[in-house]
């Protein structure tokens, strides 16, 4: 009879906290949001100097009271399937607390439901973004903080409108410029000091 009672209170158990194990994996997320950014297809931007203006809201097509439970929007910036390859730290696992897809915040917003117009933000692309292959993608957020929806500028397979970024490596043409000038007057003054030297 104990061994009855224990087995039914560990699924009961169970039972209660799947659904919260199910809104942990991106694959139960409904894709709900509407989300585009100004860059176009195999464009390459520079970091800490283009910029990229996203917009995004509710799809419009859906039922009214889709988004009643939003409560956050944030906007990433997320790394395609080519930029992950061999890099475990990019890697993408369907567990969104373990995922590393998207590491580069771009804004959180809070979400109206009353508010229909779609939302929009020009960002610059940060100095410290990676070289590599991106696409945007937004979160829709509960009053718990748990990713509810999303949307993003690719499709499911991420191989569509799909940018660049380009990393300011630090190194400027002055730089370049000095350093050559310094390593030339190094070896003129090496010279000189070797003749002078087999003179005497």
């Amino acid at each position: 009879m104990a061994a009855r009672c224990l087995l039914l209170a560990s699924l009961v158990l169970s039972c209660s906290l799947l659904p919260c194990y199910v809104a942990l994996l991106f694959s139960s997320l409904q894709k709900t949001l509407a989300v585009t950014a100004s860059p176009t297809s195999g464009q390459v931007l520079k970091g800490g100097l283009d910029k990229i203006t996203v917009t995004w809201g509710l799809n419009q097509t859906l039922a009214a009271g889709t988004d009643s439970t939003y409560k956050t929007i944030k906007v990433k910036l997320c790394y395609a399937p080519m930029s992950q390859v061999d890099r475990a730290w990019r890697k993408t696992v369907d567990r969104i607390k373990k995922d590393r897809t998207c590491q580069h915040k771009i804004v959180a917003r809070p979400y109206n439901s009353a508010n229909k117009t779609f939302q929009s933000l020009e960002w610059t692309v940060q100095r410290d973004v990676p070289t590599a292959t991106y696409f945007i993608r937004a979160y829709a957020y509960n009053a718990d903080e748990s990713e509810v929806a999303y949307g993003q500028t690719t499709d499911a397979h991420k191989t569509t409108n799909l940018f660049q970024v380009e990393s300011i490596t630090g190194r400027h043409m002055a730089m370049d410029v000095c350093s050559v000038c310094f390593s030339v007057f190094s070896v003129v003054s090496l010279l000189v000091f070797f003749y002078i030297e087999k003179r005497k």
